[in-house]
């Protein structure tokens, strides 16, 4: 079993910066493929950026591309996502995800067994 737990949302203006983390409790370097996905009240779960074995290739959302990045730290068992160009259409509760079987499309829900309880990003003025 794999326990992902997030950190860092908050609240913050548009244009600002946000640092999400995940960490897993047991080796991420197992996980094929890990990504994060968001939720807004009254829509379905999507997924935002995501990245596969060994922090290779990464894939995100249209939009977010050119404004978030995901790293990936197999040693310290971490991903992170580096949020900038906050808008407020970027609030939402925030998860993680992780699979440990062959992982298909990396922004699919499908892909995942594994999800963290979620952090609030607020973006407002």
């Amino acid at each position: 079993q794999v326990t992902l737990v997030e950190s860092g949302g908050g609240s913050v203006q548009p244009g600002g910066s946000l640092r999400l983390s995940c960490v897993a409790t047991k080796y991420t370097y197992f996980a094929n493929c890990m990504g994060w996905f968001r939720q807004a009240p009254g829509k379905e779960r999507e997924g935002v950026a995501g990245i596969y074995a060994g922090g290779g290739s990464a894939y995100y959302a249209d939009s977010v591309k050119g404004r978030f990045t995901i790293f990936r730290d197999g040693l310290n068992n971490e991903i992170t996502l580096q949020m900038n160009g906050l808008k407020p259409e970027d609030t939402a509760m925030y998860y993680c995800a992780a699979s440990v079987v062959a992982c298909s499309t990396v922004l699919e829900t499908l892909t995942y067994e594994f999800w963290g309880q979620g952090t609030q990003v607020t973006v407002s003025s």
